[in-house]
């Protein structure tokens, strides 16, 4: 059998893969990027010691470990504190004086991983003075990577490369101030978590979750196919008050969407859009 067909024959078992996960679990990955997709379920069928995805596929229907592993692989979790330095700074002088002038602020992280960029909002808002009368909301399909969110604790050796980018972020204070630290972790102050919700949401299953004034997406959508961007781009638009705010990531875009004349775009470069007055 010659290469093409071998990477048909994958294609066909990844087709399968993905149904029997959704009509067992509920969880939909159908519409992700294959390319995503394929490579994550191949380490999972290294790392389980099988020979192909059809043999991957009988495991985790008959048992549930195996899927929670593949669930945790198939999970985005890149993530790190004060990602993209330049965009804080642009929220910073351009979003924050806006949210000044509410009296009462909800901002939702949508897809928060394990919880990085969470706490890095959460010192940008205690350090503009907002974050004693803002909810935030912190979701996640992967119930793993949300218990690891509402620690708040992370491995000591980003700390320097975190530090980093906080102060190009702008950081007005002394990073360490927000945490103390052992030997491996690093534990935020709980202070900034008091006014957190974690909890698990499925972007590509599960409706609206609240009216939010803004909501934080960033480097979720490059994930997904161009149809199911469109569909959860449309879900976001749905959860934000009028004059919200939309956070995507830099690689991600709204040009495509079919709401993308709801929006006024607030920072191209940095893909800050503020919901129209309609």
């Amino acid at each position: 059998m010659g290469e093409k067909e071998d990477v048909n024959i994958e294609n066909i078992e990844l087709e399968l893969l993905l149904q029997a996960i959704f009509l067992q679990y509920g969880y939909d990955f159908r519409e992700y990027s294959r390319a995503h997709v394929k490579r994550r379920v191949k380490h999972r069928v290294a790392q389980e010691g099988l020979r192909s995805i059809s043999e991957l596929q009988n495991e985790i229907l008959h048992r549930p470990e195996v899927f929670d592993r593949l669930v945790r692989d198939l999970s985005i979790n890149v993530t790190e504190m004060f990602r993209n330095p330049d965009f804080y700074k642009s929220v910073r002088k351009k979003v924050i004086p806006v949210l000044k002038t509410y009296p009462y602020l909800k901002i939702w992280h949508a897809g928060c991983a394990t919880g990085e960029e969470v706490f890095s909002f959460a010192i940008l808002l205690h350090e503009e003075g907002l974050l004693e009368r803002t909810q935030i909301y912190a979701t996640d399909f992967n119930p793993y990577v949300i218990e690891q969110a509402r620690k708040g604790i992370f491995p000591i050796r980003y700390i320097k490369e975190y530090t980093a980018n906080y102060q190009k972020a702008g950081g007005r204070e002394s990073f360490s101030d927000y945490y103390h630290a052992n030997d491996e972790w690093v534990i935020f102050n709980k202070n900034l978590s008091k006014n957190m919700i974690f909890a698990e949401h499925n972007l590509v299953t599960d409706g609206v979750f609240a009216e939010v004034n803004m909501i934080v997406c960033r480097n979720v959508l490059i994930y997904f196919n161009r149809e199911l961007q469109n569909k959860v781009l449309h879900l976001l638009h749905e959860s934000l008050v009028t004059g919200g705010f939309l956070a995507l990531g830099t690689k991600e875009s709204l040009m495509f969407s079919s709401d993308e004349k709801k929006y006024k775009v607030i920072d191209a470069k940095q893909k800050i859009f503020k919901k129209k007055y309609e």
